[in-house]
């Protein structure tokens, strides 16, 4: 699918929403790419599972690893497309981390499988998380990647894949034009 079937995928599913809103990464938006919603049919998100899993299999991971709550979905069915575990990290006391018995063992290849890359911010940390116990992190992907500027992901030496780059506008703060308009904020996410 290019950019514009997504778009219409995530409308068909009322999954692009518009306003004002807070995004996991701190920053200002007009619009929302609501996941979930389109993730919550099992059909449409095997299909998208299985295209990550098309894009990063050639890199014979062993595990996805996804942060939670956004990428829980999509990171299972990529890893199920893949015939491999997936483990999510989530955050405790601010800090993503592995919790509920979930381990890997240094040197396993991992690929990261978020829903929304926005900044790569969640990325990054569960990438960190990875690295610290020993993994290698071997690609990372998104269903959506609407960075501005597009993050790639080299500054962690990882290959990035999305199935669609959409662009919607963030602001800083600071910056925003509808924080100066008065629009109300809302805090779709999961942070």
């Amino acid at each position: 699918m290019d950019a514009d079937a997504f778009l219409d995928l995530f409308r068909r599913q009322k999954a692009l929403l518009e306003g004002h809103f807070l995004l996991s990464s701190g920053l200002h938006s007009r619009g929302y790419l609501q996941s979930a919603l389109v993730l919550q049919d099992p059909c449409q998100a095997e299909r998208l599972g299985q295209t990550i899993a098309d894009k990063v299999g050639h890199f014979e991971a062993t595990a996805v690893v996804t942060p939670a709550l956004g990428g829980v979905i999509i990171g299972h069915e990529t890893a199920r497309a893949l015939g491999i575990r997936c483990l999510f990290v989530e955050r405790k006391e601010g800090e993503f981390k592995l919790c509920r018995g979930f381990a890997i063992e240094p040197g396993e290849r991992i690929v990261i499988v978020e829903d929304v890359l926005t900044t790569g911010g969640s990325t990054r940390e569960t990438i960190k998380v990875a690295r610290a116990v020993g993994a290698r992190v071997v690609a990372a992907a998104s269903i959506i990647d609407r960075s501005v500027p597009k993050a790639d992901l080299k500054d962690v030496d990882v290959p990035f894949f999305s199935l669609a780059r959409i662009l919607l506008h963030t602001y800083t703060p600071e910056s925003c034009p509808l924080c100066d308009e008065g629009v109300p904020l809302a805090k779709p996410g999961s942070r």
